[in-house]
């Protein structure tokens, strides 16, 4: 991304809210995203003047706001951050969706995308590792809620071997 694509926290928050809006309503109007981002007229000018100089979205006073290819790419990928932290979180930390919502929004914007693409790689993993899936995942949730694992690691282990696919 150039120089000139770089973004601040608040401007990503924009081009997403920008994207979904247009994404359900074609085009989105000053009026939506103070709505969607809970901010001022004043506020939601200055970002739309600024993302416009970048050349992200097509932007005039009183007109539709809608987005050029640039920054449909830079949308997207905001979006793809947001959710892979969100699903990581409550898919592997165990996190409700309320607090990982949060967290994704917060570890979006200052995440190198290197940490983000190893989250990702690391839910795949625990989807196909034999010591992993869904009962290491259910395992993790428990250890937090009850500060104990459910089963002793021999159990644990046992188990593994147990449902492990004999080789011939």
């Amino acid at each position: 991304m150039n120089d000139d694509h770089q973004l601040s926290a608040s401007l990503e928050d924009y081009i997403e809210a920008i994207y979904n809006i247009i994404t359900e309503k074609d085009v989105a109007r000053g009026k939506d995203i103070c709505k969607r981002l809970k901010v001022s007229g004043a506020s939601v000018t200055e970002a739309l003047r600024t993302l416009s100089r970048k050349g992200l979205i097509n932007y005039a006073p009183y007109e539709v706001i809608t987005m050029t290819e640039q920054g449909r790419i830079i949308a997207e990928d905001v979006i793809r951050r947001h959710n892979a932290l969100k699903k990581f979180f409550i898919e592997v930390l165990a996190v409700d969706e309320a607090t990982a919502e949060i967290g994704a929004c917060r570890f979006e914007h200052t995440a190198p995308a290197e940490i983000i693409e190893r989250m990702v790689n690391f839910s795949r993993f625990l989807e196909v590792c034999p010591r992993g899936g869904d009962e290491l995942i259910q395992g993790f949730a428990d250890f937090c809620t009850r500060g104990k694992p459910r089963v002793t690691c021999d159990e644990c282990i046992s188990q593994c071997l147990d449902n492990m696919p004999a080789h011939k």
